[in-house]
């Protein structure tokens, strides 16, 4: 059954946890060298693969008792929100070779290859599993992932320069990590209260 309540906590918890992220890097740079539709194509079809590996992912720990489940949410949220506040920003990408021309298929492919290799097994990729194993409602944390993955692109490829202008990454963040240490609070609290 589809939940709005869980796909916006989902949202939101995904969407502010990748904003900071080489993604919207990587959707700026490819965005300003190509079409910004092909490019998107590429990029969206990478996060949808990767929200079914992680729903996947979550879909087992569900198998777990509800207590260690949410022992073990709570645990990974806190690790997640430190990953966020002890991640160097000057790290460099490296991205991939410019395609020889700006076909659809050499364009979307670039888009796809850069975001499928880097963002496996990230941040938001094992988030995305604490979700789906956290709520019973894995069709709606896949919406919510998906649409907040893709909405980050998005900002990245069309106006992701002008926002980093605009609001600090460290405090994209740090409210990014204060929302996991809020879910880890929660998760964790379930799971000693039983």
């Amino acid at each position: 059954m589809f939940s709005i309540t869980v796909a916006a906590i989902v949202f939101g918890v995904v969407f502010l946890a990748e904003l900071p992220d080489k993604t919207a890097l990587a959707s700026l740079m490819l965005g300003a060298r190509y079409r910004s539709s092909y490019v998107f194509c590429g990029i969206a079809a990478a996060f949808l693969v990767h929200v079914c590996v992680a729903i996947a992912a979550g879909s087992l720990l569900g198998l777990l008792p509800h207590r260690w489940v949410q022992g073990v949410v709570g645990l990974l949220f806190l690790a997640g929100a430190a990953m966020l506040l002890l991640h160097k920003e000057d790290e460099e990408e490296d991205g991939p070779k410019e395609p020889k021309n700006e076909s659809f298929w050499k364009v979307a492919g670039a888009g796809f290859t850069l975001i499928l290799v880097a963002e496996f097994g990230d941040l938001t990729q094992i988030m995305t599993a604490n979700l789906a194993a956290r709520y019973d409602s894995p069709f709606s944390v896949g919406v919510g992932a998906v649409l907040a993955l893709w909405a980050v692109a998005a900002l990245g490829i069309l106006g992701g320069k002008a926002l980093m202008k605009r609001v600090p990454l460290s405090l994209i963040t740090k409210v990014a990590a204060a929302v996991m240490v809020v879910m880890a609070g929660i998760s964790l609290y379930e799971a000693v209260a039983g």
